[in-house]
């Protein structure tokens, strides 16, 4: 009877114990559970921060990439400039010279040439007050831009990088050899212009006759003296060689030496032209730059088959 009173005495405290169990492990549960909630709160809060400063990160990124990207533009547009200025300047330097010292013949005009380059005037009053090393001009009917004043110095450095007006640029003059006699009465006369890159001035079209149906078309080029003299000259050689080559020998001791010489030219050419050679002859030699190989040149030679 005792054990039996016991056990009811004891079966509310079980089933008080059991309520209070729940609601412990009620509160453990909701305080889990909120630790949850905060621990995914302060991950979401992170989350957001990180992206803002991942986002400003990569807008410094860009902004930098942005900035040298600029400067390089800006390097590279001011190489390009000053690449090409003096080629522009020096242009408008020979163009102004052009416009000062030559007459051009009118095609319109009354009358027709009555020899090879007739009708082209220069004026060597105005170029020898412009530059005393003046010695000729140079003129050619095709490649037309070749129509330049014709300069010599006491070397042949000077005028690499000196325009006609003594202004320093890469366009250079065009230049009689020092060895060679400003009369143009030498058994063979160099002259020498550059071959640029960019624009075509000087020298650079001189390749064209690399072509022998552009020298059938165009087989003579002019030389104009101070004494008022034009001197027509046949092309009869075109083509490369080295820089180094008998073909650039001025010395001729003999007349044997001078035939030689010319058949080396003729042997040199692209192709053979008809042209009256013999040791009497007087040559010119336009000497220009191939911008393939440094030793390489490309050299064309004219006869002179009439002077008026």
């Amino acid at each position: 009877m005792e054990k039996k009173n016991m056990k009811g005495r004891q079966a509310p405290a079980a089933r008080s114990g059991g309520k209070t169990s729940g609601k412990t492990g009620g509160k453990a549960a909701r305080g889990k559970a909120s630790g949850k909630s905060g621990k995914a709160s302060a991950k979401k809060g992170g989350g957001r921060k990180n992206k803002k400063e991942g986002k400003k990160g990569g807008s410094l990124l860009t902004t930098l990439i942005m900035i040298i990207a600029f400067g390089i533009l800006a390097v590279s547009v001011y190489q390009i400039v000053m690449m090409v200025l003096p080629y522009y300047t020096g242009g408008q330097e020979y163009d102004k010279v052009k416009e000062m010292a030559v007459t051009e013949p009118d095609p319109g005009g009354e009358g027709e040439e009555e020899k090879p380059g007739d009708g082209f005037q220069v004026d060597f009053e105005a170029l020898l007050a412009e530059n005393p090393d003046t010695v000729a001009w140079i003129r050619m009917e095709e490649p037309a831009i070749i129509s330049y004043p014709v300069v010599k110095s006491r070397d042949n450095e000077e005028y690499l990088t000196k325009t006609f007006s003594a202004n320093d640029n890469k366009l250079g003059a065009i230049f009689l050899d020092k060895r060679s006699h400003s009369s143009f009465t030498d058994r063979n006369s160099f002259i020498y212009g550059h071959n640029l890159k960019v624009g075509g001035e000087m020298f650079s079209q001189l390749s064209a006759y690399a072509d022998e149906e552009f020298c059938k078309q165009h087989p003579y080029f002019y030389i104009y003296t101070p004494d008022g003299m034009t001197k027509v000259y046949q092309v009869f050689s075109a083509g490369v060689v080295k820089a180094v080559a008998e073909n650039y020998n001025l010395d001729y001791d003999t007349d044997e030496d001078f035939l030689n010489y010319l058949e080396l030219c003729k042997n040199s050419s692209n192709y053979q032209v008809e042209a009256d050679l013999n040791s009497g002859s007087r040559i010119v030699s336009l000497s220009t730059c191939t911008n393939v190989l440094e030793d390489e040149r490309f050299l064309v030679q004219g006869v002179l088959i009439e002077e008026y």
